[in-house]
């Protein structure tokens, strides 16, 4: 006796109906790269287990990718200069060595603090930039603001319970920047947001202050303020502080560009003087 044959031919999707599925089905990056993957998979006639291979390595690669886009947006660190265009001559003070160990982030993995203190213009900013994009890089969470900017959006809380969630929001990421902390003045109120926010974070997660004042001197960006021996207590404790003395690399770059301007000129009227 004999049966009908049963078998039958899986019937071909179209290529960009296979898109849209894959896209569905969450597989992004094997969708993205879907006419290049199948390419590559004829011309090197791929095996189905190095097939999967292929597409478990595009899948991990794009959501790595995705996912360090999505910490380097909510961090709004800014556009920088890398360190590799970091002068380390120009200062006459600078613990090069404290540097690049925070640049490795182990103080982020172990929960300390960093803070740069110095005068205005010694690449403080660009430092902790360069700090927090490698954070992001590595994966970690990271805001950051400068203070008046963390103080603003404090200060706009009209009730306790948004003021709570602001400070959760702030007390949550792996690594928080304050940038430029004494470059204002502020009253003792604006000193307690601080304090709860160090609080907060104290051994638990890491912060990366830049300041251009000795803490001898934060009675004067706070006057009056009741909290700051507390504040201090808690912001030095596991505390790395890298000091940078020297003149500031801005009024170089001006004296360099102003020099760069003098010199056609002078050539131009040697050439005068000849004729």
């Amino acid at each position: 006796m004999s049966f009908p044959n049963t078998t039958t031919h899986p019937t071909m999707i179209p290529t960009d109906d296979l898109t849209a599925r894959l896209a569905r089905l969450g597989l992004r990056s094997t969708a993205e790269g879907l006419d290049d993957l199948i390419a590559r998979a004829t011309r090197f006639r791929l095996a189905p287990l190095a097939l999967i291979e292929e597409i478990v390595r595009l899948e991990s690669s794009g959501r790595a990718s995705r996912k360090t886009q999505r910490l380097l947006s909510a961090a709004r660190i800014g556009r920088f200069k890398p360190m590799a265009d970091f002068d380390w001559n120009w200062p006459q003070k600078i613990d090069r060595d404290l540097i690049e160990r925070a640049l490795s982030l182990d103080f982020v993995r172990e929960g300390r603090n960093v803070i740069l203190l110095g005068a205005n213009g010694l690449g403080k900013t660009m430092i902790a930039q360069n700090i927090a994009s490698a954070a992001v890089s590595a994966g970690f969470s990271v805001l950051f603001r400068t203070a008046a900017a963390l103080l603003d959006d404090l200060g706009c809380c009209d009730s306790p319970q948004l003021r709570r969630r602001r400070f959760n929001f702030y007390a949550r990421p792996h690594l928080l920047v304050i940038d430029e902390l004494g470059y204002l003045s502020y009253d003792s109120h604006a000193a307690d947001l601080i304090f709860e926010i160090v609080n907060r974070r104290y051994e638990r997660s890491s912060l990366l202050i830049t300041t251009n004042r000795a803490f001898r001197d934060w009675n004067e960006i706070f006057p009056n303020a009741a909290c700051i021996a507390a504040l201090l207590d808690r912001l030095t404790h596991h505390t790395e502080i890298a000091m940078i003395e020297g003149r500031s690399f801005r009024v170089r770059e001006s004296e360099q560009e102003a020099a760069a301007r003098r010199k056609p000129r002078q050539n131009g009227a040697k050439t005068e003087s000849r004729k």
